[in-house]
């Protein structure tokens, strides 16, 4: 899965177009300009339509206005959702996702923590996870898969 990188630069003054041609050709790309102002006194500011933060883990923004899946984030929301059914522990599904090369958003590795506070995108997501072809697939190849034999250590 590749990784990605984010870049924040404070801005002063006019953009610069051709630093952002530098920027494009070493592979980035613009995906969000901000803006703020400094109300002149006592003006109130405009309404705004909704907070600015980041879409929900799984999807992107498309178009400026309507979200569409992100492939990458939305096979971390898979696998995840994966590990957690299985019953484990938050320290041993983040292990998992590390070791198969996923990251968070930001590009770190997964922690406890990070996996739990993925829960309610999780509990947001599952009906969608839930009925698709690959969910299905997984959990049947699951059910076919031996199961490991246990033995009673103990002696009566």
């Amino acid at each position: 899965m590749p990784r990605t990188e984010r870049l924040r630069q404070p801005v002063s003054g006019l953009l610069d177009i051709n630093e952002l041609h530098k920027l494009e050709q070493r592979g980035w790309k613009l995906i969000a300009v901000e803006w703020e102002r400094v109300l002149p006194g006592g003006e109130q500011a405009e309404a705004q339509p909704t907070a600015l933060e980041d879409p929900p883990f799984g999807l992107r923004v498309k178009d400026f206005s309507t979200l569409e899946k992100d492939p990458n984030e939305a096979e971390i929301l898979v696998a995840m959702m994966d590990l957690i059914i299985q019953d484990g522990p938050y320290s041993f599904v983040a292990q998992e996702l590390n070791r198969k090369g996923y990251r968070t958003r930001e590009g770190s590795p997964w922690t406890p923590v990070s996996v739990f506070q993925m829960l309610p995108r999780l509990i947001d997501a599952a009906p969608r996870i839930f009925s698709t072809d690959e969910w299905r697939q997984r959990q049947e190849s699951r059910r076919q898969r031996p199961k490991p034999l246990v033995f009673n250590q103990s002696t009566k």
